[in-house]
């Protein structure tokens, strides 16, 4: 079993409130989950206003698979919302 897990990090320069904020991670979470069998949620920086942190996790049968789902997951983020300017990523595959 392996597990790709991944913390993304993302500047909303347009973020006014944590409603804009949480509109923007709404419409990631759904469409990540929607095109991806991974699982994503909002893990970091609740209360900052033009930051939000994502985590994402895939697990695989392949160390490959999961390093490729994750990477896959940051560029439709990237793609998606090009308003939602990514600044760090960091990203792990562990094997059990």
């Amino acid at each position: 079993m392996n597990i790709g897990a991944a913390r993304i990090t993302l500047r909303i320069p347009h973020s006014r409130s944590l409603k804009d904020k949480r509109r923007v991670s709404s419409s990631l979470r759904h469409r990540v989950g929607s095109k991806f069998n991974v699982a994503i949620a909002e893990v970091e920086m609740n209360d900052a206003l033009q930051t939000l942190t994502l985590g994402v996790v895939c697990v695989s049968n392949s160390a490959v698979h999961a390093s490729q789902m994750v990477d896959r997951v940051v560029e439709f983020i990237e793609s998606e919302r090009p308003d939602a300017e990514v600044v760090d990523r960091e990203v792990d595959v562990i094997g059990f």
